[in-house]
Parts: structure tokens; sequence; C-alpha cells
């Protein structure tokens, strides 16, 4: 009996019970569909995540005031004192190991576009952000040292609100309020993503940290320090340098506490990178109790095949079929089951995928790495549930097989 001739007759048993076969393969078809699913919505949370930390950059150090906690990210606490001075994150530039730092003031402001009105999130600062996020320009100019210095109200702008409020013009030149203070749009940052803070870049505002109406207790105040260092092995080196140099400038001495904290962002990375593979890991372990339910089923129901067949199986080996000849019989109809019902789940899988990203929230894509891992999960099942089934009944006597009633 050759392989061909194999899934004839396998094709031709599964088929003459074809209620059994179907309802037996539902179980594969829901723990293929599951897993490609959950492996495909892994991979996408992943690239999210990647894609979100990939707006930060690389090699980030924030300052910010107030004493550590050992917490991430740049929101103020409420009632924290502002520390840092323009003159601080100007020191903190001049560091040999850091790359680049510029000095933050953040706001949530009332902006009049034309005749459109809306709150954005204004974001005060220097030329060398640019620098230290690797924001890069889709048209226009960044601000620059001179705007710095001469308080010029221009203004940079997100591409959403590019396209959101200038859709049918071009931005650049063009005039925006911010809090009743007229700013000409200069440039349009390109790309998209969520910063430090959870605001998305292109819905943001960057404009010179000395034109913007952020109100401080006192002039040269600013809410935090954002750099980046020169390269990652030098993190420690420029995290050290940069205490030391603020501890000296803010004249902290002997044991006091320093009345800063400096935040690895490389962390909060990490934290993005493990959620990613934490939800993959549990993901898989869900599909994976599916297909375990979906073997047992089909272990059942070979099982029973092999009981209501017995008179056949002794038939066979009464005309000169080998033990071997019947277990391949079995075998091979479990792993075509499993195949078919892996088949039919990938389908299934498709059709989630596309009824998801159809919602435009979430983007999935079932690639031929996902085909692969079902077609050898279904078959891999196939063969280690079928295996008991396909020997018991490759062990039955002949003789004891044509007594059966």
């Amino acid at each position: 009996m050759n392989f061909a001739q194999l899934l004839i007759e396998a094709f031709r048993s599964l088929a003459a019970n074809r209620l059994r076969t179907a309802l037996t393969m539902l179980g594969i078809i829901i723990g293929i569909a599951s897993v490609v699913l959950m492996l495909a919505v892994g991979d996408a949370v992943r690239g999210f995540i990647d894609k979100e930390l990939s707006v930060l950059g690389s090699n980030q150090l924030i300052v910010r005031p107030g004493q550590p906690s050992g917490e991430g990210g740049v929101r103020r606490r409420a009632g924290e004192v502002p520390t840092l001075t323009l003159d601080d994150a100007a020191a903190v530039n001049a560091l040999p190991t850091v790359a680049a730092a510029a000095p933050m003031l953040q706001g949530f402001f009332q902006v009049l576009y034309g005749d459109d009105n809306s709150n954005s999130t204004l974001l005060g600062t220097t030329p060398e952000i640019f620098a230290v996020r690797s924001w890069v320009m889709d048209r226009g100019v960044p601000i620059s040292d001179n705007d710095v210095r001469s308080a010029n109200r221009v203004v940079v702008i997100g591409e959403r609100i590019a396209q959101e409020h200038y859709f049918k013009r071009d931005p650049l030149g063009q005039v925006l309020r911010i809090e009743g203070r007229p700013f000409t749009i200069i440039g349009v940052m390109a790309g998209t993503g969520r910063t430090l803070d959870g605001t998305d870049l292109g819905d943001m505002l960057i404009a010179p940290i000395t034109a913007v109406p952020v109100r401080m207790p006192r002039p040269g105040l600013v809410h935090y320090i954002s750099l980046r260092a020169k390269d990652n092995a030098g993190l420690a080196s420029a995290e050290q340098d940069i205490s030391e140099l603020l501890r000296d400038r803010h004249r902290i001495t002997g044991d006091k506490a320093d009345d800063f904290s400096v935040v690895n962002l490389a962390n909060i990375a990490e934290t993005g990178n493990a959620i990613g593979a934490g939800l993959s890991v549990g993901l898989g372990v869900i599909g994976a109790i599916s297909l375990l339910v979906g073997g047992i089923g089909i272990m059942n129901i070979m099982l029973v095949s092999v009981s209501e067949r017995v008179r056949e199986i002794g038939i066979r080996m009464a005309i000169g079929a080998k033990p071997w000849h019947v277990l391949a019989q079995f075998l091979s109809e479990a792993v075509v089951m499993c195949i078919v019902g892996g088949l039919v789940g990938v389908a299934l899988a498709w059709g989630g995928a596309v009824a998801v990203n159809s919602t435009g929230k979430f983007t999935m894509a079932l690639g031929v790495s996902h085909v692969v891992t079902a077609v050898v999960f279904s078959t891999a099942i196939g063969l280690f549930f079928g295996w008991y089934p396909a020997r018991r009944a490759a062990k039955l006597l002949p003789i004891e097989c044509l007594r059966a009633d």
C-alpha cells in the first residue's frame, strides 16, 4: 500500500462518517485557529511596542526634579518643586559622556488652528531635542538656537495635526494661536508614536523654550532635561557624571539627598519587551491547551473507530494485510483529520485577522510562518494522539477480529 492509497483510504473512511468527522475536527479547528491567532496577536503586540519605543530613541536618560523614587517616566508628581534650570541643561550638554541634552517645558493648551479650536500638548525646548529623540522633519525646518535666543514665536507641528487641520493647504507659514498668542508654523515633524509622557508625536507642538507660555515659579526653571548618552555602554558613566555635576551645581554635599533624579529609559524598553514576550507565552499556553483538548478528542474518536471496525481489520489481515498496514491506515486517518482541521483553522484565523484589521485600531498579519506552524502542529497532533489507537488496531489478532460480533 503506497502513500496515495493510504490517503484515498483515509478520506474514504472519514467520509463514511461525515458528521462525526466534522465534529471531531472542530476541536482541532478551534485549537489551531486559537494558536495561529494568538501567535499573530503576540507578533502584532511586540511590533506595536517596538514601534512605540522606537520614538523614544536609544541611549536615553531623563533628569527630573525630586528625589529618586525608583519609578520611570517623566510625568511630574503632585507637589513636585522644580529644581532644574536652563543652565543645568547647558552644563549637562557639555559633559563628554553626553551626546546631546535639551531642557523641557511642557503644557496642555488651547490652540486655535484658523477656524479650528482644540487642545494640544506644547513642548518648549531647544534644537538639541531633535538629536536627543532622533526626530526628523517631514518638511520645513526645526527650531533654531536663534529662535531660542530671540524668543521667536515659531512652532513645529506634528504630522497628525498637519493632516487634520491643514489637509487642504500647506501649513508652513500659517499662523496658529496658543493661549491667544500668534505662532508661525515653520516645520512639520515626520512620524507618529507615543512619546515619553504618553502623548502621540503626531499631536505635539514644539516651540522655543523661551517663547512658550508655561508659568514657572521663577524664570529659567524647567520641568525636566532629556538627554542622550554617547553610547549604550556609557549610560552608567553618563548617569554618574550627571549626578556629580548637578550635586556640585546645586551645592548638595555629604549625605544630603539629591533634589533631582536620573531615569534610565532603557528600563522602560526592557519592560515593554518583557511584556510582549510574556503575552506571547501566555497566549501560546492557552492555544496549546485548546490543541490538547482537540487531540484528546481525536484519540477518543479513533478508539471508537477501531472498536467499530474490528471485523474489517480482521478481514484485511486475513487476506494478507500486515500489522503495519493497519497501523498506517488508522494513523493516516488521524493525521488527515488533523491537517484538514488545521487548514480550516488557518482560514478561520485569517478571517478573524481581517475582522480585527477592519476596525482600524489594531493591525494583525498572518505570514507563511503561521501557516507552517499550523501544519506542523496539526501533523504532530495527528501522529501523537493517533498512535495509540492505530497501534491498538495493529495488535489485534485476525481470528479474534473475525469472531467479533
